[in-house]
């Protein structure tokens, strides 16, 4: 299991190196440049500017100068908001991103296998067709069309909860509320289905059959002999979930005025603005490889079939 992890673990370096140099030259390759926009600006601003940021050095220069800082951990100034470096950004937006990626993953994890485990066992009744009704609004239902149907509902007619903006704390569990299930739905949806498919398989199974033979209870079969087997689908798209849950974050952040990792790189993204792109980019990979290498270990533990050598 530990030459697994230090196997693993390793292998996130080729990984994120080549992300980062795709990253880099793609970038570089799109016409314009974080300067392209500014109006009017002399030849010798212009210059100036360009030497400043090492923009006027080579490409291969370039990109061996922005490797050597991203290996010491210095992502460069931003070009664009100046009194700040790609460091600082990153640093005040990405709690915020975390914090709604991880509440609206726990809350697709736990209401998703829920459902799925409810429909399952009541299979074919009218809370099996009522919860899988839900499941698949959640899947046809884009996020920039959920997001403000629930700030019309919740927020202006019902006024249980505020309709923008992000308060950190106590205080901030409720501009959390919205943005948090509105990224989820989707993911929530898609586990539902995949529990509930996986269950009743697993209780069609001739050890379930043996379990209920011994007089075993519902609860005791589900708990000890159906749910870790038939969660081992709902872990493989975890890591497909994450990405997902990244991506949207970026929608969502937007209609909810998040100040997350997203609104940062929508903005980089419309001004050009190189590094704090690299920056988005570098984090959002390195996010998503170490989820994908979480989900391999937790398989691992809750499949015995599989050897770690």
């Amino acid at each position: 299991m530990g030459r697994f992890v230090l196997r693993r673990l390793i292998s996130i370096i080729p990984t994120m190196f080549i992300i980062v140099t795709v990253s880099f030259f793609m970038m570089r390759a799109a016409p314009g440049g974080p300067f392209s926009r500014e109006k009017e600006v002399p030849p010798a601003v212009l210059e100036n500017l360009l030497r400043k940021y090492h923009m006027d050095e080579s490409l291969p220069r370039q990109y061996l100068r922005f490797l050597g800082d991203v290996v010491r951990g210095d992502l460069g100034p931003s070009f664009k908001n100046k009194d700040f470096t790609v460091n600082q950004l990153i640093g005040q937006s990405l709690p915020n991103s975390l914090i709604l990626g991880l509440t609206s993953l726990t809350i697709a994890l736990v209401l998703g296998v829920l459902f799925g485990i409810i429909s399952a066992i009541k299979q074919n009744s009218v809370l099996d067709y009522t919860t899988m009704s839900i499941a698949v609004t959640g899947i046809s239902v884009p996020m920039f069309v959920a997001g403000p149907v629930l700030m019309l509902i919740f927020a202006v007619w019902l006024k249980w909860l505020p309709t923008q903006g992000w308060i950190t704390g106590r205080q901030g569990i409720k501009t959390l509320i919205l943005p948090a299930v509105t990224l989820s739905m989707p993911y929530f949806a898609y586990i539902a289905r995949l529990s509930r498919a996986s269950i009743l398989e697993a209780l069609r199974s001739d050890y379930v059959r043996t379990a209920r033979a011994k007089g075993l209870s519902m609860p005791v079969i589900m708990v000890k002999h159906v749910l870790k087997g038939a969660l081992l689908p709902v872990v493989s798209y975890l890591g497909p979930a994450c990405a997902g849950i990244v991506t949207g974050s970026v929608v969502v952040e937007s209609i909810f005025v998040v100040p997350g990792l997203g609104t940062f790189f929508v903005r980089s993204a419309l001004n050009r603005d190189y590094t704090l792109i690299m920056g988005t980019v570098i984090v959002y990979s390195l996010i998503l490889v170490l989820m994908n290498f979480v989900v391999d270990i937790i398989y691992g533990f809750l499949d015995p079939r599989i050897s770690y050598r």
